[in-house]
Protein backbone atom coordinates (compact mmCIF):
# COMPACT_ATOMS: atom_id res chain seq x y z
CA UNK A 1 0.00 0.00 0.00
CA UNK A 2 1.25 3.66 -0.67
CA UNK A 3 0.34 6.97 -0.01
CA UNK A 4 -1.26 7.04 -3.82
CA UNK A 5 -3.35 4.31 -3.60
CA UNK A 6 -6.44 5.11 -4.08
CA UNK A 7 -8.99 5.97 -0.96
CA UNK A 8 -12.84 5.23 -1.54
CA UNK A 9 -16.14 6.12 0.84
CA UNK A 10 -17.80 2.57 1.45
CA UNK A 11 -20.86 1.66 3.46
CA UNK A 12 -20.32 -1.60 4.97
CA UNK A 13 -22.69 -4.21 4.43
CA UNK A 14 -21.98 -7.60 6.36
CA UNK A 15 -19.00 -9.92 7.69
CA UNK A 16 -16.97 -12.24 5.16
CA UNK A 17 -16.20 -15.79 6.26
CA UNK A 18 -12.73 -14.05 6.92
CA UNK A 19 -11.21 -11.27 9.44
CA UNK A 20 -12.73 -8.72 6.74
CA UNK A 21 -16.25 -6.82 6.25
CA UNK A 22 -17.73 -6.74 2.62
CA UNK A 23 -19.23 -3.35 0.78
CA UNK A 24 -19.69 -2.51 -2.99
CA UNK A 25 -17.70 0.12 -4.54
CA UNK A 26 -19.24 3.19 -6.15
CA UNK A 27 -19.28 0.87 -9.31
CA UNK A 28 -21.04 -2.05 -7.77
CA UNK A 29 -17.39 -4.01 -7.34
CA UNK A 30 -17.60 -6.18 -4.23
CA UNK A 31 -14.51 -4.39 -1.65
CA UNK A 32 -13.19 -6.58 1.22
CA UNK A 33 -13.16 -4.41 4.03
CA UNK A 34 -10.52 -4.78 7.35
CA UNK A 35 -11.58 -2.78 10.21
CA UNK A 36 -15.02 -2.34 9.33
CA UNK A 37 -18.13 -3.78 10.92
CA UNK A 38 -21.42 -4.05 9.09
CA UNK A 39 -23.53 -0.65 8.74
CA UNK A 40 -20.14 1.86 9.02
CA UNK A 41 -19.61 4.31 6.69
CA UNK A 42 -15.65 4.55 6.30
CA UNK A 43 -13.12 6.20 4.03
CA UNK A 44 -10.36 3.75 3.18
CA UNK A 45 -7.58 2.42 1.43
CA UNK A 46 -6.95 0.23 -1.76
CA UNK A 47 -4.63 -2.00 -1.11
CA UNK A 48 -5.30 -4.39 -3.80
CA UNK A 49 -7.51 -4.21 -7.08
CA UNK A 50 -8.21 -7.15 -9.24
CA UNK A 51 -10.75 -8.06 -11.75
CA UNK A 52 -13.51 -9.53 -9.52
CA UNK A 53 -12.95 -7.92 -5.87
CA UNK A 54 -10.51 -5.04 -4.31
CA UNK A 55 -9.16 -4.94 -0.74
CA UNK A 56 -9.36 -2.17 1.66
CA UNK A 57 -8.54 -0.87 5.07
CA UNK A 58 -10.11 1.48 7.12
CA UNK A 59 -8.46 4.54 7.69
CA UNK A 60 -11.47 6.62 9.16
CA UNK A 61 -14.89 5.70 10.69
CA UNK A 62 -17.03 8.59 8.83
CA UNK A 63 -20.35 7.54 10.72
CA UNK A 64 -20.01 4.25 13.07
CA UNK A 65 -22.45 1.60 13.14
CA UNK A 66 -24.85 0.63 15.79
CA UNK A 67 -22.80 -3.04 16.14
CA UNK A 68 -19.58 -1.04 16.71
CA UNK A 69 -18.36 -1.71 20.02
CA UNK A 70 -14.92 -0.63 21.75
CA UNK A 71 -12.69 -3.75 21.54
CA UNK A 72 -11.91 -4.61 25.59
CA UNK A 73 -8.34 -5.71 24.26
CA UNK A 74 -6.10 -2.66 23.14
CA UNK A 75 -3.82 -4.68 20.61
CA UNK A 76 -6.91 -5.69 18.73
CA UNK A 77 -6.29 -3.15 15.74
CA UNK A 78 -2.75 -4.86 15.56
CA UNK A 79 -2.82 -8.04 16.33
CA UNK A 80 -4.83 -10.52 13.89
CA UNK A 81 -5.88 -12.69 16.97
CA UNK A 82 -9.19 -11.13 17.76
CA UNK A 83 -10.10 -9.14 14.20
CA UNK A 84 -13.80 -9.06 15.47
CA UNK A 85 -13.22 -7.74 18.64
CA UNK A 86 -15.10 -4.19 16.87
CA UNK A 87 -18.41 -6.10 16.80
CA UNK A 88 -20.84 -6.36 18.86
CA UNK A 89 -21.16 -9.82 20.19
CA UNK A 90 -24.79 -10.77 19.34
CA UNK A 91 -23.66 -9.91 15.72
CA UNK A 92 -20.86 -11.68 15.91
CA UNK A 93 -23.50 -14.67 16.72
CA UNK A 94 -25.83 -13.69 13.58
CA UNK A 95 -22.88 -13.76 10.89
CA UNK A 96 -21.28 -16.93 11.71
CA UNK A 97 -25.21 -18.29 11.34
CA UNK A 98 -25.36 -16.43 8.03
CA UNK A 99 -21.55 -17.97 7.07
CA UNK A 100 -22.83 -21.04 7.19
CA UNK A 101 -26.20 -20.89 5.80
CA UNK A 102 -24.22 -19.17 2.72
CA UNK A 103 -21.71 -22.24 2.43
CA UNK A 104 -24.89 -24.87 2.63
CA UNK A 105 -26.14 -22.92 -0.44
CA UNK A 106 -23.32 -21.71 -2.52
CA UNK A 107 -21.39 -25.22 -2.28
CA UNK A 108 -23.16 -27.66 -0.99
CA UNK A 109 -26.01 -26.33 -3.48
CA UNK A 110 -28.93 -26.23 -0.98
CA UNK A 111 -31.74 -24.45 -1.84
CA UNK A 112 -31.99 -21.41 0.35
CA UNK A 113 -35.10 -21.88 2.21
CA UNK A 114 -34.22 -25.49 3.10
CA UNK A 115 -30.76 -24.45 4.52
CA UNK A 116 -32.19 -21.64 6.56
CA UNK A 117 -34.38 -24.21 8.55
CA UNK A 118 -31.83 -26.43 8.91
CA UNK A 119 -29.47 -24.22 10.34
CA UNK A 120 -29.87 -23.02 14.28
CA UNK A 121 -29.42 -20.05 16.36
CA UNK A 122 -25.18 -19.57 16.50
CA UNK A 123 -25.03 -20.93 20.22
CA UNK A 124 -22.36 -19.00 22.89
CA UNK A 125 -20.91 -21.56 25.36
CA UNK A 126 -18.17 -19.24 26.71
CA UNK A 127 -17.65 -15.84 28.13
CA UNK A 128 -16.55 -13.52 24.79
CA UNK A 129 -13.41 -12.94 26.42
CA UNK A 130 -11.01 -15.24 29.19
CA UNK A 131 -12.01 -18.53 26.79
CA UNK A 132 -8.84 -19.70 25.14
CA UNK A 133 -6.73 -22.72 26.90
CA UNK A 134 -4.30 -21.89 25.09
CA UNK A 135 -2.21 -19.27 23.04
CA UNK A 136 1.08 -19.63 20.72
CA UNK A 137 3.68 -16.64 20.89
CA UNK A 138 5.65 -16.55 17.23
CA UNK A 139 9.37 -15.90 17.35
CA UNK A 140 11.38 -13.96 15.77
CA UNK A 141 15.43 -12.96 15.81
CA UNK A 142 17.27 -9.74 14.45
CA UNK A 143 20.84 -10.53 15.25
CA UNK A 144 21.23 -10.78 18.49
CA UNK A 145 17.52 -9.37 19.44
CA UNK A 146 14.86 -11.67 19.56
CA UNK A 147 11.33 -11.12 19.85
CA UNK A 148 7.96 -12.52 20.85
CA UNK A 149 4.46 -12.12 20.45
CA UNK A 150 1.31 -12.70 18.34
CA UNK A 151 1.43 -12.10 14.55
CA UNK A 152 -0.03 -9.00 13.18
CA UNK A 153 -2.81 -9.24 10.71
CA UNK A 154 -2.06 -9.85 6.99
CA UNK A 155 2.16 -9.10 6.83
CA UNK A 156 2.27 -6.96 9.47
CA UNK A 157 4.95 -9.38 11.43
CA UNK A 158 5.08 -10.37 15.07
CA UNK A 159 3.40 -7.33 17.22
CA UNK A 160 4.93 -7.50 20.91
CA UNK A 161 2.13 -7.73 23.73
CA UNK A 162 2.21 -8.24 27.50
CA UNK A 163 -0.84 -10.54 27.84
CA UNK A 164 -3.79 -11.83 25.60
CA UNK A 165 -7.66 -11.05 26.80
CA UNK A 166 -8.51 -14.58 25.40
CA UNK A 167 -6.54 -16.54 27.79
CA UNK A 168 -7.94 -17.30 30.78
CA UNK A 169 -7.79 -14.44 33.19
CA UNK A 170 -5.53 -16.32 36.16
CA UNK A 171 -3.03 -17.01 33.72
CA UNK A 172 -2.90 -13.94 31.11
CA UNK A 173 0.18 -13.00 32.73
CA UNK A 174 1.78 -16.13 31.86
CA UNK A 175 2.26 -14.30 28.14
CA UNK A 176 4.58 -11.64 29.33
CA UNK A 177 6.25 -13.73 31.55
CA UNK A 178 7.06 -16.64 29.18
CA UNK A 179 8.32 -14.06 26.83
CA UNK A 180 10.73 -12.28 28.67
CA UNK A 181 12.26 -14.93 30.01
CA UNK A 182 12.69 -16.90 26.84
CA UNK A 183 13.42 -13.62 25.20
CA UNK A 184 16.21 -13.30 27.82
CA UNK A 185 17.44 -16.88 27.06
CA UNK A 186 17.38 -15.88 23.39
CA UNK A 187 19.88 -13.03 24.01
CA UNK A 188 22.38 -14.81 26.15
CA UNK A 189 22.30 -18.54 25.06
CA UNK A 190 21.29 -18.06 21.21
CA UNK A 191 17.92 -19.63 21.78
CA UNK A 192 16.26 -20.12 18.61
CA UNK A 193 12.52 -21.48 18.45
CA UNK A 194 9.88 -21.88 15.73
CA UNK A 195 7.00 -20.92 18.20
CA UNK A 196 6.41 -21.52 22.12
CA UNK A 197 2.68 -23.15 23.17
CA UNK A 198 0.90 -22.31 26.42
CA UNK A 199 -1.84 -24.09 27.64
CA UNK A 200 -3.55 -23.39 31.42
CA UNK A 201 -6.24 -24.98 32.90
CA UNK A 202 -8.35 -22.81 35.70
CA UNK A 203 -9.78 -26.47 36.26
CA UNK A 204 -6.59 -28.05 37.35
CA UNK A 205 -3.98 -25.89 37.63
CA UNK A 206 -1.74 -27.45 34.97
CA UNK A 207 0.06 -25.09 33.00
CA UNK A 208 2.28 -26.38 30.14
CA UNK A 209 4.79 -24.65 27.92
CA UNK A 210 5.70 -26.40 24.92
CA UNK A 211 8.70 -24.45 22.92
CA UNK A 212 8.88 -25.86 19.62
CA UNK A 213 12.66 -25.93 17.96
CA UNK A 214 14.87 -27.83 15.45
CA UNK A 215 16.82 -30.80 16.44
CA UNK A 216 20.27 -30.36 17.87
CA UNK A 217 22.03 -28.44 20.68
CA UNK A 218 19.72 -26.87 22.99
CA UNK A 219 20.39 -25.49 26.47
CA UNK A 220 17.96 -27.76 28.64
CA UNK A 221 18.61 -26.86 32.43
CA UNK A 222 19.30 -23.45 30.99
CA UNK A 223 15.45 -22.80 30.09
CA UNK A 224 13.94 -25.30 32.14
CA UNK A 225 15.37 -23.03 35.25
CA UNK A 226 14.53 -19.51 33.82
CA UNK A 227 10.92 -20.70 32.63
CA UNK A 228 10.07 -22.57 36.36
CA UNK A 229 11.04 -19.31 38.14
CA UNK A 230 9.27 -16.91 35.77
CA UNK A 231 5.58 -18.74 35.41
CA UNK A 232 5.92 -21.48 37.35
CA UNK A 233 4.87 -24.23 34.48
CA UNK A 234 3.59 -27.90 35.44
CA UNK A 235 5.48 -28.41 32.79
CA UNK A 236 8.01 -27.49 30.42
CA UNK A 237 8.75 -29.32 27.00
CA UNK A 238 10.66 -29.64 23.83
CA UNK A 239 9.11 -30.10 20.51
CA UNK A 240 11.19 -31.46 17.73
CA UNK A 241 10.19 -31.21 14.24
CA UNK A 242 11.66 -31.28 10.93
CA UNK A 243 11.10 -31.35 7.09
CA UNK A 244 9.98 -28.62 4.76
CA UNK A 245 8.30 -25.66 6.55
CA UNK A 246 4.55 -26.21 4.60
CA UNK A 247 5.21 -30.10 6.23
CA UNK A 248 6.65 -29.90 9.20
CA UNK A 249 6.88 -33.57 11.44
CA UNK A 250 7.61 -33.98 15.09
CA UNK A 251 10.39 -36.25 15.48
CA UNK A 252 10.53 -35.94 19.10
CA UNK A 253 9.18 -34.44 22.39
CA UNK A 254 11.49 -33.62 25.55
CA UNK A 255 10.27 -33.36 28.81
CA UNK A 256 12.46 -30.16 30.52
CA UNK A 257 10.77 -29.93 33.71
CA UNK A 258 7.28 -31.15 35.41
CA UNK A 259 4.93 -33.66 34.36
CA UNK A 260 5.57 -33.59 30.65
CA UNK A 261 2.18 -32.99 29.52
CA UNK A 262 -1.06 -30.75 30.45
CA UNK A 263 -4.31 -32.21 31.93
CA UNK A 264 -7.82 -30.98 31.82
CA UNK A 265 -10.87 -32.14 32.91
CA UNK A 266 -13.62 -31.67 30.29
CA UNK A 267 -17.28 -32.97 31.88
CA UNK A 268 -16.84 -35.91 33.78
CA UNK A 269 -13.59 -36.72 32.16
CA UNK A 270 -9.85 -35.63 32.80
CA UNK A 271 -7.37 -36.02 29.90
CA UNK A 272 -4.08 -35.89 29.71
CA UNK A 273 -2.68 -34.52 26.33
CA UNK A 274 1.31 -34.26 24.73
CA UNK A 275 1.44 -30.89 23.22
CA UNK A 276 0.92 -32.06 19.91
CA UNK A 277 -1.77 -33.01 20.43
CA UNK A 278 -4.73 -31.26 19.46
CA UNK A 279 -7.35 -30.06 21.35
CA UNK A 280 -10.03 -27.63 21.37
CA UNK A 281 -8.67 -24.06 22.77
CA UNK A 282 -12.19 -23.65 24.84
CA UNK A 283 -12.90 -26.27 27.27
CA UNK A 284 -16.54 -24.90 27.86
CA UNK A 285 -17.08 -24.89 24.16
CA UNK A 286 -15.61 -28.77 23.85
CA UNK A 287 -18.09 -29.90 26.57
CA UNK A 288 -20.79 -28.21 24.58
CA UNK A 289 -19.52 -30.39 21.58
CA UNK A 290 -20.09 -33.39 23.42
CA UNK A 291 -23.28 -32.12 24.94
CA UNK A 292 -24.48 -31.73 21.21
CA UNK A 293 -23.37 -34.83 20.11
CA UNK A 294 -24.78 -37.07 22.68
CA UNK A 295 -28.04 -34.80 22.25
CA UNK A 296 -28.26 -35.80 18.60
CA UNK A 297 -27.19 -39.43 18.92
CA UNK A 298 -28.37 -40.78 21.75
CA UNK A 299 -26.49 -43.52 22.46
CA UNK A 300 -27.45 -47.18 23.98
CA UNK A 301 -25.73 -49.61 26.52
CA UNK A 302 -26.27 -52.01 23.46
CA UNK A 303 -25.13 -50.06 20.57
CA UNK A 304 -21.68 -50.20 19.08
CA UNK A 305 -20.22 -46.53 18.64
CA UNK A 306 -17.75 -45.64 15.79
CA UNK A 307 -15.59 -42.18 16.13
CA UNK A 308 -13.44 -41.28 13.44
CA UNK A 309 -10.80 -38.21 13.52
CA UNK A 310 -10.92 -39.46 17.29
CA UNK A 311 -7.60 -37.36 18.78
CA UNK A 312 -6.96 -37.75 22.05
CA UNK A 313 -10.62 -39.32 22.79
CA UNK A 314 -12.59 -36.09 23.57
CA UNK A 315 -15.83 -38.03 22.40
CA UNK A 316 -14.21 -41.21 22.79
CA UNK A 317 -14.30 -41.66 26.40
CA UNK A 318 -18.48 -40.12 27.18
CA UNK A 319 -19.33 -42.68 24.21
CA UNK A 320 -17.60 -45.61 25.90
CA UNK A 321 -19.13 -44.88 29.08
CA UNK A 322 -22.38 -45.01 27.31
CA UNK A 323 -22.13 -48.02 24.16
CA UNK A 324 -21.28 -51.35 24.33
CA UNK A 325 -18.37 -50.57 22.24
CA UNK A 326 -16.44 -47.98 20.29
CA UNK A 327 -14.21 -48.14 17.24
CA UNK A 328 -11.89 -44.96 17.62
CA UNK A 329 -9.58 -43.88 14.81
CA UNK A 330 -6.53 -41.61 14.64
CA UNK A 331 -4.19 -41.08 12.25
CA UNK A 332 -2.09 -38.88 14.16
CA UNK A 333 1.02 -40.51 16.47
CA UNK A 334 1.10 -38.20 19.30
CA UNK A 335 -2.56 -38.25 19.86
CA UNK A 336 -2.82 -41.89 19.37
CA UNK A 337 -0.81 -42.48 22.36
CA UNK A 338 -2.69 -39.92 24.43
CA UNK A 339 -5.76 -41.61 23.33
CA UNK A 340 -4.84 -44.93 24.78
CA UNK A 341 -2.67 -43.33 28.45
CA UNK A 342 -6.49 -42.01 28.81
CA UNK A 343 -8.17 -44.94 27.85
CA UNK A 344 -6.16 -46.80 30.65
CA UNK A 345 -6.48 -44.34 32.86
CA UNK A 346 -10.37 -44.53 32.67
CA UNK A 347 -10.44 -47.85 32.72
CA UNK A 348 -12.55 -47.88 29.45
CA UNK A 349 -11.97 -51.04 27.97
CA UNK A 350 -14.60 -51.12 25.80
CA UNK A 351 -12.65 -49.62 22.98
CA UNK A 352 -10.68 -50.44 20.57
CA UNK A 353 -7.97 -47.69 19.42
CA UNK A 354 -7.12 -48.06 15.74
CA UNK A 355 -3.86 -45.69 14.84
CA UNK A 356 -4.23 -44.72 10.95
CA UNK A 357 -6.02 -42.85 8.47
CA UNK A 358 -9.91 -43.08 8.62
CA UNK A 359 -9.46 -43.82 4.91
CA UNK A 360 -7.54 -46.36 4.98
CA UNK A 361 -8.27 -48.07 8.44
CA UNK A 362 -12.15 -47.68 8.66
CA UNK A 363 -13.38 -50.47 11.45
CA UNK A 364 -14.92 -53.39 10.23
CA UNK A 365 -17.64 -53.29 12.80
CA UNK A 366 -20.90 -52.55 11.93
CA UNK A 367 -22.22 -49.51 14.35
CA UNK A 368 -24.91 -47.90 15.03
CA UNK A 369 -23.80 -44.24 15.72
CA UNK A 370 -21.22 -42.31 14.30
CA UNK A 371 -19.23 -39.47 15.52
CA UNK A 372 -16.69 -37.34 12.40
CA UNK A 373 -14.40 -34.85 13.62
CA UNK A 374 -11.81 -34.38 10.69
CA UNK A 375 -9.39 -31.33 10.21
CA UNK A 376 -10.48 -28.38 7.95
CA UNK A 377 -9.93 -30.46 5.21
CA UNK A 378 -13.21 -31.89 6.06
CA UNK A 379 -14.13 -35.88 5.02
CA UNK A 380 -12.05 -38.02 2.39
CA UNK A 381 -14.59 -39.02 -0.61
CA UNK A 382 -13.77 -42.73 0.23
CA UNK A 383 -14.70 -42.29 3.92
CA UNK A 384 -18.10 -40.47 3.24
CA UNK A 385 -18.63 -43.86 0.61
CA UNK A 386 -17.90 -46.36 3.49
CA UNK A 387 -20.05 -44.35 5.60
CA UNK A 388 -22.57 -44.68 3.04
CA UNK A 389 -22.48 -48.65 3.27
CA UNK A 390 -22.72 -48.63 7.18
CA UNK A 391 -26.04 -49.59 8.79
CA UNK A 392 -25.49 -46.77 10.79
CA UNK A 393 -29.10 -44.92 12.57
CA UNK A 394 -27.25 -41.49 12.68
CA UNK A 395 -23.96 -39.81 12.32
CA UNK A 396 -22.99 -36.53 14.42
CA UNK A 397 -20.45 -34.79 11.58
CA UNK A 398 -18.15 -32.13 13.81
CA UNK A 399 -16.90 -29.25 11.65
CA UNK A 400 -14.53 -26.44 11.90
CA UNK A 401 -15.15 -25.09 8.38
CA UNK A 402 -18.40 -24.84 6.84
CA UNK A 403 -17.27 -24.77 3.81
CA UNK A 404 -15.70 -28.38 3.59
CA UNK A 405 -19.34 -29.57 5.76
CA UNK A 406 -21.28 -28.12 2.78
CA UNK A 407 -18.92 -30.03 0.38
CA UNK A 408 -19.40 -33.48 1.86
CA UNK A 409 -23.07 -32.47 2.70
CA UNK A 410 -23.56 -32.56 -0.57
CA UNK A 411 -21.54 -35.70 -1.22
CA UNK A 412 -24.00 -37.83 1.31
CA UNK A 413 -26.92 -36.98 -0.60
CA UNK A 414 -25.50 -37.62 -3.79
CA UNK A 415 -25.87 -41.31 -2.14
CA UNK A 416 -28.67 -40.99 -0.83
CA UNK A 417 -28.12 -42.59 2.15
CA UNK A 418 -27.96 -40.07 4.49
CA UNK A 419 -29.56 -36.67 5.45
CA UNK A 420 -29.04 -33.71 7.43
CA UNK A 421 -31.77 -33.01 9.95
CA UNK A 422 -29.85 -30.40 11.87
CA UNK A 423 -26.89 -28.02 11.38
CA UNK A 424 -25.86 -26.51 14.83
CA UNK A 425 -23.48 -23.50 14.97
CA UNK A 426 -20.98 -23.24 17.82
CA UNK A 427 -19.06 -20.07 18.90
CA UNK A 428 -15.85 -22.00 19.91
CA UNK A 429 -13.67 -18.71 19.40
CA UNK A 430 -15.37 -15.35 19.98
CA UNK A 431 -14.07 -11.94 18.39
CA UNK A 432 -12.79 -14.50 15.53
CA UNK A 433 -14.89 -15.36 12.15
CA UNK A 434 -14.37 -19.22 13.00
CA UNK A 435 -17.20 -21.16 13.71
CA UNK A 436 -17.88 -24.67 14.83
CA UNK A 437 -20.67 -26.99 13.93
CA UNK A 438 -22.49 -29.97 15.00
CA UNK A 439 -24.53 -31.78 12.37
CA UNK A 440 -26.67 -34.82 12.67
CA UNK A 441 -27.41 -36.84 9.80
CA UNK A 442 -30.08 -40.10 9.32
CA UNK A 443 -31.15 -42.31 7.07
CA UNK A 444 -33.16 -41.22 4.21
CA UNK A 445 -36.43 -41.84 5.11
Amino acid sequence: MTDASPRVELHVERMAYGADAIARSPEGKTVFVAGGVPGDQVLARVTESRAKFDRAVVEEVVEPSMLRVESACPYASVCGGCPWASLERQAQLDAKQASVVDALVRIGHFDGGEAESLVGDCLAPSEPWGYRNKVELAFARRGRQAMLGMHGPGEAGIVRVDRCLLLDRRHQGLVKSVSGALGYLAGSHGLDLERVGIRASDRTGSVEVALWTSPGPFPRSQVAKVLSDAGRPTSVVRVMTKGPSKARRVAGVECLSGAGFWEERIGDERMRLSAPSFFQVSTKGAEALVSLVLEALEPGPDEVAMDLYCGAGTFTLPLARRCSFVDAVESYGPAVRDLRRNLDAASASNVEAIGGDADQEFPEDEADVVVVDPPRAGLAEGVVERLCAQPARAIAYVSCDPATLARDLSRFAARGRFVPRSVTPIDLFPQTFHVETVTLLTKER
